[in-house]
């Protein structure tokens, strides 16, 4: 059922990290969450789904964040979606790859509702 809010894919490994974003974001969007970016990447080749932003965590077993960004670029039907990368890793090193590489945005876990919101406000025009 379409409630009419724009769809925010968030791919992590960690529930609790499901829960507080969330809870942090829905009032304002859609929350989709998948604990993997196999099935991340399952969920956006089927071609029905084209969230407006994908919420990605670095650090997941059997595929990164990395691997889980590229293959998701690769695909010409989402290659304009956003990606901002959201971890706990904090290396300033990580950041500057998410950059260099064309993420959306870097956010550091834990994050706090207001910065998230309006970090993810500047990405969705």
């Amino acid at each position: 059922m379409d409630n009419g809010k724009k769809k925010i894919l968030l791919i992590d490994d960690d529930e609790t990290q499901h829960q507080i974003a969330e809870n942090m974001l829905n009032a304002e969007y859609e929350v989709i969450k998948v604990k993997s970016g196999k099935d991340a990447l399952k969920y956006l080749y089927d071609g029905n789904f084209i969230p407006c932003l994908i919420l990605l965590d670095i650090l997941m077993p059997e595929m990164d964040g990395w691997e889980v960004f590229s293959r998701v670029k690769a695909v010409s039907l989402l290659k304009s979606v956003p990606i901002i990368f959201v971890t706990a890793v904090n290396a300033s090193t990580e950041e500057k790859r998410a950059f260099d590489i064309g993420a959306a945005d870097f956010i550091k876990k834990p994050y706090d509702k207001e910065d998230l919101l309006s970090r993810i406000n500047k990405v969705i025009v």
